[in-house]
């Protein structure tokens, strides 16, 4: 099959193959909907005003074998639960979100036991869940904070929570926002990290599993560019000139046995990135201003709100303005000539919220519209909140961003071998995804040949 497909990509132009490389729709919704026990629980809950699916949307995504979360910020009233799932192996496009772990622990303003309003999340190598919640209800000035700030980590094997750590007083102050978790797990499933980013209150929060602690850093490169505050996003024109420290990313192990935390302000088109080394060490919190780098901007219009990055150490992040996922290989000097575009859609990845890789190195990417649920209004008679997925390596290559590697066979070299083979014990959903896929790549190189 790869032999025969040969002689029709040395007729195909780079745009042919760059257009059939896309991510590929996997699920979308107009408006969302959630899973009640029954349909006499569903309808109290309308008719209380505890659930108005019209104030739903989806920020953060996650993927764990069977299960991709999400998150529903409660920005609005009528939200039943801000951490949710969906089963990946749903037989429709547009399944209901599932209370996780249940509808009683997204209970608002219980402190204790519930979460109150969660943004994005993280799955680590041990089966954990890590959660933050951000205690908060509202957004901008109608904000209350009914509960402090306060991880959770849940244990995906018996979903349930193993451990919750609330913050310091110390660790936040009167304008903290944080959205944005990193997270690093050592030797052992003890010895991890976690980094959250103060979006408004322009710190760089690090916290010690082991020791179950944390410390604030603070730095000038957490601000926002005064020059880069203004947006325009799905024909709308807005100021988010305010707002710092943001999107995070962790690169592989490095020779130190530590790695490198890579951030922008929301507000910049710089990358800033510091040594997980200096993170770790709580006394530096207080001198280490010359221990933080700042690299070349990435060019004009180039605002990003997450990112993250492959154990091979490929990162992909989004650029909210060109409604597209860029991509960076982080072995090569960061500048715009190793900076690549992976996918723009100007209809269907209107502001692609989150991105994310899984264990089967697939990019999974939630497109969610929200200046426009932020400043005007949704027509819900249309698709707004998609979630897409390809091969990390289908994207890449060719690009900038490709990992080179020793080819034993040249017939491999091009073709469907480059494209990694999913774990099927656990993931039948991406054997038979992957079947799909390669169909659908196989009609384009034939439709363009």
């Amino acid at each position: 099959m790869i032999l025969r497909w040969i002689p029709f990509f040395a007729c195909l132009s780079l745009s042919v193959l760059t257009e059939a490389l896309k991510l590929q729709k996997y699920l979308e919704w107009n408006i969302l909907d959630f899973q009640f026990p029954t349909d006499n629980d569903r309808v109290k809950n309308i008719v209380t005003g505890r659930y108005r699916p019209e104030n739903a949307l989806p920020v953060g995504i996650e993927i764990w074998n069977d299960k991709l979360f999400v998150t529903v910020p409660r920005w609005k009233a009528g939200i039943p639960s801000t951490l949710n799932f969906v089963p990946l192996f749903s037989t429709i496009k547009n399944p209901p979100l599932i209370p996780y772990p249940n509808l009683e622990a997204n209970e608002l303003g219980n402190c204790e036991n519930g979460l109150s309003t969660v943004y994005r999340i993280h799955v680590d190598d041990c089966d954990r869940l890590w959660v933050l919640d951000t205690g908060t209800f509202g957004i901008g000035n109608t904000t209350q904070n009914p509960c402090p700030y306060a991880l959770n980590i849940f244990d995906l094997q018996t979903n349930t929570r193993i451990h919750r750590y609330q913050f310091r007083t110390e660790d936040t102050n009167s304008r903290t926002f944080i959205a944005n978790i990193a997270v690093e797990v050592g030797p052992t499933c003890d010895d991890a990290f976690a980094y959250f980013s103060d979006e408004l209150g322009y710190g760089l929060i690090a916290y010690s599993l082991k020791e179950d602690t944390s410390w604030r850093f603070e730095h000038s490169f957490f601000f926002p560019d005064p020059l880069k505050g203004d947006f325009n996003i799905d024909n709308l024109n807005f100021q988010w000139y305010d707002e710092g420290i943001f999107g995070m990313s962790l690169t592989p192990v490095l020779e130190n046995g530590f790695r490198v935390l890579h951030f922008s302000p929301l507000a910049s088109n710089r990358e800033f990135s510091v040594s997980t080394e200096i993170l770790r060490n709580s006394s530096k919190t207080e001198d280490s201003y010359h221990d933080f780098y700042y690299s070349e901007e990435r060019g004009p219009d180039t605002h990003t709100t997450s990112r993250l990055m492959t154990r091979e150490g490929v990162q992909f992040f989004n650029l909210i303005d060109q409604n597209a996922i860029g991509c960076w290989n982080y072995r090569k000097p960061y500048n715009t000539n190793n900076i690549a575009i992976v996918d723009r859609n100007d209809q269907e990845l209107i502001f692609p919220a989150d991105v994310k890789v899984d264990r089967n190195n697939y990019l999974w990417v939630m497109s969610d519209r929200m200046p426009k649920f932020l400043l005007s209004t949704l027509d819900y008679t249309e698709s707004n909140f998609r979630v897409f997925f390809a091969p990390v390596e289908t994207l890449i290559k060719g690009s900038v961003c490709e990992i080179q590697r020793p080819i034993e066979n040249n017939q491999h070299a091009i073709g469907l071998n480059n494209i990694p083979v999913p774990n099927c014990k656990f993931n039948r959903l991406f054997c038979n995804r992957q079947s799909e896929y390669l169909s659908l790549f196989n009609e384009e190189v034939f439709s363009a040949g």
